[in-house]
C-alpha cells in the first residue's frame, strides 16, 4: 500500500489535466453554440445527449464506474447548455415572455373581487392593499373569482394562497394553471381570531360555536377550555358571524376576526383566542394582464419535467448557476395522471434582470411545460 503523500501528487496532476480538458471542452462547446444561434438551431437536445451518455457510460469498466460517467458528463452537458443560454441572453435572442414593466399597479376606477363574505380575512385583505373605498363585490368561491377577472367583471382578484399554519391553499395553486391570470402583488393578514356573540351575551350563555373549519382547529385550545360547548363548522368565518347575527340567538358564538364583528354588529366576547399569535396568511392580487411592477423582487412559477432520474435537479441547478435564491417550492398532483406532480416554485428576481431572463430560458427549455405565473 502506498502512502498518501505519494499518491496526492499524482491527484494534483490529474486534477490539473482535467481542468485543461474541461477548458477545452466548453471552448468547443462555444464553437457549437455559435453554429446553433446562427444556423438558429435549439441549445437542447434530448435525444443527442441521451446517446452521448449511453455511449459513454458503455466505455466504463465497471457498473460503479459507468454510473459516475454518466452523472460527471450529466453535469458538465448541463454547465454547456447553461454557457450557451447564456451567449443567447447576451445576443438578444431569447423567447418573449410577455409580461409589460409599469411604474405604479393601477389602483383608481378599478373593481375588486375577493371569496367569501364582508368581513371574511379575504375582505380584510382586500381592503388592507386597496383601501376602504374600492369598489369591490363578493363570490362563493375561488374558481368564481377566477372567471370575474376573465369575463372583464372585476380587474383584480384577491385569493389566499398560503397560511403559515395550516401550509398552501391547493384550489389556488391548480387554479392559476387552469386561468390566464397572473400574481401583480402580495399582502399579508395576521389572523387574530375572536370570539363574537350578539349584544348582551355572556361566555356563561354560549352553548355553540359556529366557525370555518380551520377556524376551529386554530383556536382548538382556548375551545378546549370549554369542553361542553357545541362546534359547528361553516363556509368561512364570516357566514359564520353573519349566522349569528341572523339568528339572533343569545348561546350562538362565531370565531371570527375583529372587523367580521364590526360590520355585523357583534361582541367581543373574547380576544386573540387562536394559539399561534403570528398565524399569517398570505394573499395575492391576480390580474387577467401580464404586467408587472418596476422594482418587483419575486418570480413565481410553474413547470413540469420528464418523469426520470434528475430532471427536477437539472431545472433547479440554473437557478444555482445563476446564483438566484430559490424561496419555495411546492408540487401539485396532474390531473389524469397518477404520481406526476407540476412544480410551483418562487425565486427572488426581476423579469427585466440578466440572470432571471438567463434562468428562465433555460427551465423554459428543458421543461416539459413551463409558465411564468407573476413577477411581483
Amino acid at each position: 500500500m502506498r502512502e498518501l503523500q505519494e499518491i496526492r501528487p499524482e491527484i494534483d496532476a490529474v486534477d490539473t489535466r482535467l481542468v485543461e480538458l474541461f477548458e477545452k471542452r466548453m471552448a468547443l462547446c462555444k464553437e457549437v453554440a455559435e453554429y446553433k444561434i446562427a444556423a438558429g438551431k435549439k441549445v437542447f437536445d434530448r435525444k443527442r445527449e441521451e446517446e452521448k451518455l449511453c455511449t459513454l457510460c458503455a466505455m466504463a469498466e465497471s457498473e460503479f464506474s459507468g454510473h459516475c460517467i454518466t452523472e460527471l458528463f450529466s453535469q458538465i452537458m448541463a454547465m454547456s447548455r447553461k454557457m450557451q443560454y447564456q451567449m443567447l441572453a447576451e445576443q438578444g435572442i431569447l423567447k418573449e415572455h410577455g409580461f409589460t414593466e409599469i411604474e405604479v399597479l393601477p389602483k383608481d376606477d378599478i373593481c375588486v373581487v375577493y371569496q367569501g363574505v364582508e368581513g371574511a380575512y379575504s375582505h380584510q385583505a382586500m381592503r388592507q392593499f386597496f383601501g376602504e373605498e374600492v369598489k369591490n363585490f363578493h363570490v362563493f368561491s375561488f374558481r368564481d373569482a377566477m372567471e370575474a377577472i376573465q369575463k372583464g367583471k372585476a380587474d383584480y382578484a384577491v385569493l389566499p394562497i398560503e397560511n403559515s399554519s395550516a401550509g398552501i391553499v391547493n384550489d389556488t395553486y391548480d387554479l392559476l394553471v387552469q386561468y390566464e391570470s397572473y400574481i401583480v402583488a402580495e399582502t399579508f393578514v395576521k389572523a387574530e381570531h375572536c370570539l363574537l356573540g350578539i349584544k348582551g351575551a355572556a361566555l356563561s350563555d354560549i352553548k355553540t360555536v359556529y366557525s370555518h373549519p380551520q377556524g376551529l382547529m386554530q383556536c382548538s385550545k382556548y375551545l378546549e377550555e370549554h369542553k361542553d360547548w357545541i362546534q359547528r363548522s361553516d363556509s368561512n368565518t364570516a357566514a359564520s358571524a353573519k349566522k349569528v347575527v341572523e339568528d339572533g340567538d343569545i348561546s350562538q358564538a362565531a370565531i371570527a376576526s375583529a372587523l367580521a364583528g364590526e360590520l355585523y354588529g357583534l361582541q367581543i366576547l373574547a380576544e386573540k383566542i387562536n394559539y399561534n399569535t403570528e398565524n399569517t396568511t398570505r394573499f395575492i392580487i391576480v390580474s387577467k394582464d401580464k404586467i408587472y411592477q418596476k422594482g418587483a423582487k419575486k418570480v413565481s412559477i410553474c413547470f413540469e419535467v420528464p418523469h426520470a432520474s434528475g430532471t427536477l435537479y437539472n431545472i433547479l441547478s440554473h437557478i444555482i448557476f445563476n446564483n438566484l435564491n430559490m424561496t419555495k417550492i411546492e408540487s401539485r398532483p396532474i390531473e389524469g395522471r397518477n404520481w406526476e406532480y407540476r412544480f410551483f416554485l418562487d425565486l427572488e428576481g426581476n423579469l427585466g434582470e440578466f440572470a432571471v431572463i438567463n434562468a428562465l430560458l433555460g427551465i423554459a427549455e428543458e421543461a416539459i411545460e413551463f409558465r411564468i405565473l407573476g413577477n411581483f
